[in-house]
């Protein structure tokens, strides 16, 4: 299996962010979408003492990442979980808090690339898009069977996408005659279904409908806010978590999250904020950090990444 991957993305900011964590020996990292290793295997480097955990729900993934990891593996425990699994992942390793958290809520290189895995709009593919491969309904399941109704909703609010109504009527039109099972199928019902002037629109016209089917798919959003309080909460004093995400609802999720850990409980009319009202965390990021022109030049990947980080500074 090819290890050939892009970048890991924001990779100097991230060992940044979370590195000054991770001096003690001893001191645990958790990254909670090791994907193909790349920000595990920088954070390795750069913190010779600490132990880390490494959370895919693929199991291809995983593998790939033991081999690239190479002797670094030694320090590395890799669990096949959801990251909002995370709270069972660490009971069972016997691991009470943290020192680190790292999620980057992009697909990996080996997702995209893979043409089995169906994630691509831009080659023809079966309709998976399981992150869990094997596990589960596939995105063909999901077009085959729901009603318009249910697919206009997901491809309005997954994907924020304006024609919704019309892709999903043209997609239970299509549907009517053959089944869709490749990612051909959808990409020509779509740009069928939507006008000319927005087919020349920058941008593919069907990234905001294979957007969309991949978080329904994987329940995403779900996942994302299940995990965001059970991270925060793993975290000791001086811990730190650092989220990279990819499309404005992850990262709106994850800004209203963190906002609510440095907020105070106090009245706002309240002259002094007593000890028990003073916030637990702190921001280490000012708004949605981005990427240089520079790694988007080599890396279009990273173009859309949002990275955020807090740590958490009392008790909870």
């Amino acid at each position: 299996m090819s290890t050939d991957v892009h970048d890991p993305v924001m990779i100097g900011r991230v060992i940044e962010l979370l590195s000054p964590a991770l001096v003690a020996p001893g001191a645990v990292c958790v990254d909670c979408t090791l994907g193909l290793a790349g920000h595990a295997r920088g954070l390795l480097e750069a913190a010779p003492s600490a132990r880390f955990v490494g959370i895919d729900r693929d199991p291809d993934a995983l593998a790939v990442a033991r081999e690239r990891l190479g002797p670094l593996a030694r320090r590395v425990t890799l669990v096949k979980a959801v990251y909002d699994e995370l709270p069972d992942v660490l009971a069972g390793l016997g691991i009470g808090q943290v020192q680190a958290v790292l999620a980057d809520l992009g697909l990996s290189s080996l997702q995209i690339d893979r043409r089995d895995r169906g994630f691509a709009y831009r080659v023809d593919a079966p309709l998976d898009m399981r992150m869990s491969a094997g596990e589960g309904p596939t995105a063909a399941d999901l077009l085959n069977t729901a009603p318009t109704t249910e697919l206009t909703q997901i491809l309005r609010r997954y994907g924020e996408e304006r024609f919704a109504e019309r892709i999903a009527t043209a997609i239970v039109q299509a549907r009517g005659s053959e089944p869709l099972t490749s990612s051909a199928q959808l990409v020509e019902i779509i740009s069928s279904a939507i006008p000319a002037a927005a087919r020349q629109a920058p941008g593919h016209p069907a990234k905001r409908t294979f957007q969309a089917l991949r978080i329904a798919v994987n329940d995403e959003l779900a996942v994302l806010g299940r995990f965001l309080p059970a991270a925060t909460g793993a975290l000791a004093v001086g811990g730190r978590i650092a989220v990279l995400a990819y499309h404005s609802l992850e990262d709106r999720m994850v800004k209203q999250h963190f906002a609510a850990l440095v907020a105070d409980g106090a009245p706002r009319d309240m002259p002094v904020v007593p000890e028990h009202l003073q916030p637990r965390f702190k921001l280490l990021t000012r708004g949605a950090e981005r990427p240089a022109e520079q790694e988007t030049q080599s890396n279009p990947r990273a173009a859309s990444a949002r990275l955020r980080a807090a740590t958490r500074i009392k008790e909870a």
